[in-house]
């Protein structure tokens, strides 16, 4: 519904609109969206899989260590990591107060400093958070299979740097563009990030179009331009996986019994400082800065703004966990039990809401949900003589809606993977003394699920937590999340007042990385 929402304004807005859009927004924002999408990709790309073929295949000093730090910087939503590297590179910050100390420099006049408020300061801000979607995929596709293959490659006389690209690259093509396809999404969906560094991307013209130039036609048709470049990234995604089949033999104990080429010297040094930096710049600096700030102001912790944002925070995200993990559950249950192929396309079509920017999604909820509360007041009205005002629109719902279209995808897949660990045989086994599908699911199924539900539950609650660019356009006044109130201070240059706001989204986004990195610390 959304979707169809987005579609249906643009064609609104009428020709004039539709001209002055596509003649003075699209064409610059289009153009500076696709830069950092591919200057973006291409640093994720290379450093998540060079780092995840580091780590798989040879042994260096704090490895083990790194295989599991190098996803931390996915605890750190792209805006908070623009907001701390800002002051980490500012003129009175510790970066430029170094490099002065070390030349002599007395004033920013007598020397160049290269600005984070640039195309090259986004690239360096969204790769360095959003790295480890392909690091994690790569890490497991080596794991699995690209370390057989190595080995049979090496006993044919291959080299190191000739087994990694003719031989483990194909293999971890599809892994690669999964990780890619993420990564292009996440990047297409920041707004915070990109205003405050000064980068006019399509999801920031969406912003200003609707709410500084008031014209919502003219953002619709900005969103619908923006829904091809998704629809052409996951066509992109699947093209690239199409007929890439590969396996492996698990009777050999080849995915766990891994045998690494030892490093020593300049190399092993190479590599640990190499693995070392990514965690670096997207995890240590940006805990540093707003963690530094944030000891400062311990007494901000009672502050009425903070823990008014923090309840509307949990009321939001806890309503939409449970939401999206029940329709979540409802969906692979019944991919488990109906492998037509409407039941599998009902759940590819009620997935594909993450890859829509939660701008695109903020103007496709909010007309069918003020549509509902007019027609709702309309009636009543009409027939009670009471105005029941904005029910929907004017409250948390319709960020709840949103956040539940955009991360349902999220508890889908975790509870099929769930229901995938499952046997079929307990529901025929079930069946046959006497249950019926509803007390099989409540009295047999669920009770094992409970793992796979609370991890689906954690996952979406924290992406909401994190969410900005769809709260930012659908709260109501005087309604503050975590993420907003943020957004806020920052875009007033208080980077240090949202300091406790942020660190604690941070602390938060920490929960699901440490589940991450105790399933990749079993795979060592």
């Amino acid at each position: 519904m959304p979707v169809i929402a987005v579609v249906w304004i643009a064609f609104q807005g009428g020709d004039d609109t539709w001209r002055h859009v596509a003649s003075t927004v699209i064409p610059r924002a289009s153009l500076r969206t696709l830069q950092l999408l591919g200057l973006t990709g291409l640093v994720c790309a290379l450093v998540g899989t060079l780092t995840a073929w580091l780590v798989t295949s040879y042994e260096f000093p704090m490895r083990s260590m790194l295989s599991v730090m190098l996803v931390l910087p996915l605890a750190i939503p792209s805006y908070l990591a623009a907001y701390a590297f800002g002051e980490f590179t500012d003129f009175t910050g510790p970066l430029q107060t170094a490099y002065r100390a070390a030349f002599g420099f007395q004033s920013s006049r007598e020397y160049w400093f290269p600005d984070i408020r640039s195309m090259g300061g986004a690239v360096l801000v969204l790769s360095s958070v959003l790295y480890p979607y392909v690091y994690l995929a790569c890490r497991s596709m080596f794991l699995m299979q690209g370390r057989a293959a190595a080995d049979v490659a090496r006993t044919l006389g291959a080299s190191p740097a000739r087994v990694f690209w003719r031989i483990q690259i194909p293999m971890a093509r599809p892994a690669i563009m999964i990780g890619l396809t993420l990564v292009t999404m996440e990047t297409l969906n920041d707004i915070g990030a990109v205003q405050f560094l000064g980068i006019n991307t399509l999801t920031f013209s969406v912003y200003d179009t609707w709410l500084n130039r008031g014209s919502l036609s003219g953002a619709a048709q900005i969103a619908a331009v923006m829904l091809g470049i998704v629809a052409l990234l996951i066509w992109l995604e699947q093209a690239a996986r199409r007929s890439q089949r590969f396996s492996t033999n698990r009777t050999t104990g080849a995915v766990h019994d891994v045998v690494r080429t030892r490093l020593i010297g300049v190399a092993a040094a190479g590599a640990t400082a190499f693995c070392l930096l990514p965690v670096v710049t997207g995890f240590a600096i940006p805990v540093v800065v707003l963690g530094g700030f944030a000891s400062r102001r311990l007494g901000d912790y009672l502050d009425p703004r903070l823990l008014d944002a923090l309840w509307n925070s949990l009321v939001v995200s806890s309503l939409t966990a449970m939401i999206a993990v029940l329709f979540g559950l409802v969906l692979a249950y019944s991919i488990r039990n109906d492998r037509s192929s409407g039941a599998t396309m009902a759940g590819r079509i009620a997935s594909l809401g993450y890859g829509v920017p939660g701008t695109v999604l903020a103007i496709g909820v909010l007309i069918p949900m003020a549509g509902f509360d007019n027609a709702v007041d309309g009636f009543l009205r009409s027939n009670v003589g009471i105005s029941t005002g904005l029910l929907l629109s004017g409250s948390g719902a319709a960020i709840v809606y949103a956040c539940t279209a955009r991360f349902m995808t999220m508890a889908e897949g975790t509870l099929e993977a769930g229901f995938h660990k499952l046997s079929p045989h307990l529901d025929m086994a079930a069946r046959t003394l006497g249950r019926n599908q509803r007390q099989t699911l409540a009295t047999i199924l669920l009770p094992n699920l409970g793992p796979a539900l609370m991890t689906a539950a954690l996952m979406v609650f924290i992406e909401t937590l994190k969410e900005l660019s769809a709260t930012m356009l659908l709260r109501p006044f005087n309604f503050n999340t975590l993420a907003t109130l943020v957004y806020e201070d920052a875009s007033r240059a208080r980077i240090e007042d949202a300091s406790v706001a942020a660190m604690i989204i941070i602390l938060a986004g920490l929960l699901p990385v440490l589940i991450v990195s105790r399933s990749l610390d079993r795979q060592r």
